[in-house]
């Protein structure tokens, strides 16, 4: 298939797929495996594009790093509509971790507490990790140590389904720690 080019850059399908194929194959031998995946062994570019063009098929550039190159004799627009599949099925199957933030003060009070609590415990139900964090204004900051306990006892409360995942840290106006998801044993 002679007549058959493809586009180095799709706008409107932006991946990252892009194999040369049939005369975009610069090199002078390759290492060709034929469309029902038997090895037809190592041969000049020339003998491989006449076998991919009986076959009425694309030769198809593989594995570029390899010594020879190897190249498949496939339906390129099959092969590239399968490579977009999987990339959407591996997509799908991943979990982005976002990070909840919940701020306190020094000086809250118990319900307030146990209301960020639930509300951290949703989110590390969800598989999200949380910043606590204990921020202080004017003169709490005299009495930073004397807080501490808050992020302590925070903690504390969600011992059966998180863990500390980074200690309670000073950085400026604010202490803050993380909290995750404890794995689920099965």
């Amino acid at each position: 298939m002679e007549g058959k080019t493809i586009n180095n850059y799709n706008s409107r399908n932006n991946n990252r797929f892009e194999a040369p194929i049939n005369d975009q194959i610069r090199d002078r031998e390759v290492r060709v495996v034929g469309a029902d995946g038997q090895q037809l062994g190592v041969m000049p570019i020339e003998e491989a594009r006449k076998a991919a063009e009986d076959a009425e098929l694309d030769l198809v550039l593989i594995a570029s790093n390899a010594k020879p190159p190897v190249c498949k004799i496939i339906d390129y627009s099959k092969y590239k509509y399968e490579r977009l599949r999987k990339e959407k099925d591996a997509k799908k199957k991943q979990h982005i971790v976002e990070i909840k933030e919940i701020r306190l003060s020094p000086n809250i009070d118990e319900n307030d507490l146990q209301t960020k609590i639930a509300a951290a415990r949703k989110f590390l139900e969800r598989g999200d990790r949380v910043k606590i964090t204990l921020r202080f204004r004017g003169r709490e900051m005299a009495h930073m140590n004397a807080s501490s306990h808050i992020l302590t006892d925070f903690a504390n409360a969600l011992v059966d389904i998180a863990y500390v995942d980074k200690i309670p840290k000073v950085e400026g106006r604010t202490m803050s720690m993380f909290l995750a998801q404890k794995k689920q044993q099965q």
